[in-house]
């Protein structure tokens, strides 16, 4: 995969969904719409591929007599699922009631852990680098964590809940999100020119 061929071929692949886009010619928009059907069925394969190198990794913990049962939970789980979703449809009961029955609790609870490991974290901070960034962090995650929940015997707090949490949530978090997502496009954008300009070759490695 190193060769010239390889690199021109990534090139010219690149190129021509990249025209598809920008000039809407029957020519250019049919070739990118099998271009990117082949590229979804890669992506399955190397999904499959990864289901496959999952459960063999904890089939070798069964074996091996570590972790019993959170292995064979994740390899049940993992192809009673697979089986569902080839059997019916995404829009059947069965997998409406999977998603909404366990993925979303669990990601909800995962946001929850997340809130604690952010307390912690906003506490740690002044401790291990202390400054005028780290004591703004902590004052802004208490204000954010008092301003969302109702407290015992108060309720919501009346300028923090209904003012400065909104502000804080739609003013600088909404920009720092902007900013980030402005940087990774920007980071997106240079790496495909990099690859069209055959200057990184990640299908090499």
């Amino acid at each position: 995969m190193k060769s010239p061929l390889a690199t021109a071929a990534a090139m010219a692949v690149g190129l021509v969904v990249l025209l598809g886009y920008f000039f809407p010619l029957p020519v250019f928009t049919g070739l990118r719409t099998l271009l990117l059907q082949w590229a979804l069925i890669l992506a399955g394969t190397a999904l499959f591929v990864g289901m496959v190198n999952l459960s063999q990794y904890h089939w070798a913990k069964i074996r091996a007599r570590r972790n019993l049962v959170g292995s064979a939970v994740v390899m049940a789980s993992l192809w009673l699922t697979f089986a569902l979703a080839l059997y019916a449809s995404p829009e059947s009961a069965a997998i409406q009631w999977l998603f909404n029955a366990i993925i979303i609790p669990t990601s909800v609870a995962l946001l929850g852990l997340l809130a604690f490991t952010l307390a912690y974290a906003a506490v740690r901070l002044p401790r291990r680098r202390p400054g005028i960034m780290a004591v703004l962090f902590l004052s802004t995650a208490v204000l954010v964590m008092l301003g969302a929940v109702a407290l015992p015997g108060m309720g919501m707090l009346p300028f923090i809940g209904d003012t400065l949490r909104p502000w804080l949530a739609q003013v600088p978090a909404a920009a720092g999100a902007r900013g980030i997502l402005l940087g990774v496009a920007l980071g997106t954008v240079a790496t495909g020119l990099r690859i069209l300009l055959g200057s990184d070759r990640p299908y090499g490695e």
